[in-house]
């Protein structure tokens, strides 16, 4: 695991930045070792309880994909996509 710093508002609780920081663990774990779609889109849904803004969303998407080279658009999008319960991204996908 590399050592980078989480994009974070400093307007969140400290719970709320724990709940964020547990969706980019899972972000992380979809493209690392692969992780339950359930458990990756209830993620996602407190994620975005936190943040509403489809702007605000894509501004964490591209400060978080610069620091760790992950995508939470990608992730949610093939948990979308895939039939199965399992959510692994593969490089290039």
């Amino acid at each position: 695991m590399e050592n980078y710093t989480y994009p974070l508002d400093t307007d969140w609780s400290t719970a709320e930045i724990v709940q964020v920081v547990d969706f980019y663990n899972a972000v992380e774990q979809a493209f690392e070792k692969g992780i339950n779609k359930a458990a990756l889109l209830d993620k996602y849904q407190v994620f975005k309880k936190i943040v509403p803004s489809k702007m605000q969303e894509k501004q964490l998407d591209k400060q978080f994909n610069t620091v760790s080279g992950y995508s939470i658009y990608q992730a949610i999008q093939a948990a979308r996509a895939t039939t199965g319960t399992q959510v692994h991204i593969k490089e290039g996908q």
